[in-house]
């Protein structure tokens, strides 16, 4: 690797951090969604607080949330469960079930989300990336295969406009 690859290198992800973090959130996700082993999951994020109780569980005026989503291939449903950076508590699961909802789709811009909407009244946008910096606002954890396995879902079994 030369010079410029050591000075432009992305920080160290944290393995074991990451790790214990993704214990965690199948743990809280388990507590909240009966049968909850049969879904994968990831992290996300969203900007919409407002559909979950969300001072509940964050106890802080930040317009961010953060959410442990759960995909179930058989049943094409989609559980998300609000929670804390820390993983130290979580709000009750929401369910987005395909046959359900009014539209989904991957939003490129402004940003890249992917957005459900259940009616015609609401709806969430779920940020999801491999990992995030700030400690403070998201979970720590890697998924980048976790990631591809729900982005590929999302757009080839669940999405529709």
């Amino acid at each position: 690797m030369g010079l410029f690859g050591k000075l432009f290198k992305g920080p160290e992800i944290d393995m074991e951090k990451s790790s214990a973090n993704a214990r965690k959130m199948r743990d809280l996700f388990n507590q909240a969604v009966p049968g909850g082993d049969r879904y994968q999951l990831i992290f996300g994020y969203t900007e919409d607080v407002s559909r979950f109780n969300y001072l509940l569980v964050h106890g802080s005026k930040t317009k961010i949330g953060n959410l442990i989503v759960g995909w179930e291939e058989e049943s094409q449903t989609i559980a998300v469960v609000p929670t804390v950076p820390d993983l130290s508590g979580r709000g009750e699961a929401t369910y987005y079930r395909r046959s359900d909802i009014l539209k989904a789709y991957r939003n490129k811009y402004p940003n890249d989300a992917f957005i459900i909407y259940p009616d015609k009244k609401s709806y969430i946008g779920i940020n999801a990336y491999d990992w995030l910096d700030d400690e403070k606002l998201y979970v720590y954890v890697s998924q980048p295969e976790e990631l591809a396995a729900f982005t590929d879902f999302f757009m080839n079994r669940f999405a529709k406009k």
